[in-house]
């Protein structure tokens, strides 16, 4: 678990949030850290938020508090990507709220567990197709 990647000034805001779903905001982090040794982790939107050259993924803000998900997108602008088409998603984990916009909504720390293998790859070729 690359904890020791964890991004201080985040682990703040969930500290200072007590976010209910820290647990499971936690694993998620260290999933899309593990994704590749170029992610880096910030602040972005009040939230955990992680990037390489751009950010490309946010974790539940401080008002999402029902289930753990994933904001995958291709920045704070529009780039006219269309990663709708490009990116495998045989499991069906990603709801497209656009063409460089996607949510994956997940259950539980177990759901979590279960995918994260799928998770890592998604998130490794999301930032790929960005890049």
């Amino acid at each position: 678990m690359p904890s020791s990647r964890f991004d201080p000034s985040v682990t703040a805001l969930l500290d200072a949030s007590k976010h209910p779903l820290r647990a499971e905001i936690d694993a998620l982090r260290a999933i899309i850290l593990s994704a590749d040794g170029s992610i880096v982790e910030g602040v972005k939107w009040n939230a955990a938020s992680f990037r390489t050259t751009d950010w490309f993924a946010t974790l539940n803000g401080p008002r999402q508090v029902k289930e753990p998900m994933i904001i995958l997108h291709a920045g704070a602008k529009a780039k006219g990507l269309d990663l709708k088409d490009r990116i495998p998603d045989p499991d069906g984990l990603i709801k497209w709220l656009g063409n460089e916009r996607g949510q994956i909504v997940l259950k539980d720390a177990d759901d979590i567990k279960r995918k994260s293998p799928v998770l890592k790859a998604l998130v490794k070729r999301w930032i790929d197709e960005m890049q």
